[in-house]
């Protein structure tokens, strides 16, 4: 590897940069977007059996707003019903879409530094493939060829091209993978946020009059 680093000269440390960059966010948003820590899918059934008589204590709230994303989009909702016994419906999916967007900014932590560099590793690439060209032609003189600039030069060309490749490509793969994820998670916000309304307003002082 390190002769590999050798023969592709100065160009390839940025991209080297980049791969350990693109590596750790994939690996942090692996660990961080699965089910259990976003939006586990039997905890809009739990809230919905908590609150089918009264409202839960604020230590249970607290429980679930920590337990994951989707419980703190829920216990916002929980919150602003107890904090303003007579809220309006209005003003409650308010309270929901305010967390919700909070949530999706949460979930979509690191994505656009990922997807920068899916985009400027070929560019950095061709720097690199450009600067290799640069070093060819240097190594044309009158009175012959230097075999060993030109050998050096197209090997800062090839290997700055095929490495800045090499991340780009699983990098816009992970990026769309984790943008799907994002998008299906918020829909599940929604839905559980959508759900849970009407179990909350007939626990509000406007509900119980109705």
């Amino acid at each position: 590897m390190f002769s590999i680093i050798q023969a592709a000269g100065w160009p390839i440390w940025p991209l080297l940069l980049c791969s350990i960059l693109a590596v750790a966010i994939v690996l942090e948003r692996l660990a961080s977007l699965q089910a259990a820590l976003v939006a586990p899918p039997r905890l809009p059934d739990e809230v919905a059996a908590l609150v089918a008589t009264e409202l839960p204590a604020s230590d249970i709230v607290n429980k679930l707003a920590d337990s994951s994303v989707l419980g703190t989009v829920l216990a916002s909702g929980l919150r602003a019903v107890i904090t303003e016994p007579n809220i309006s419906e209005l003003a409650l999916r308010g309270a929901f879409e305010s967390a919700g967007r909070a949530a999706v900014h949460r979930l979509e932590r690191y994505l656009n530094s990922l997807g920068t560099i899916a985009s400027s590793a070929p560019l950095l690439g061709l720097m690199g493939t450009v600067i290799g060209m640069i070093e060819i032609f240097g190594s044309q003189a009158p009175t012959g060829n230097n075999p060993a600039l030109l050998a050096h030069g197209i090997s800062v060309a090839l290997y700055n091209t095929a490495f800045g490749l090499m991340i780009a490509i699983p990098s816009l793969m992970f990026y769309r993978y984790f943008r799907g994820r994002v998008e299906g998670y918020t829909l599940d916000l929604e839905h559980a946020s959508d759900r849970l309304v009407p179990h909350l307003m007939r626990l509000t002082s406007s509900g119980a009059r109705l």
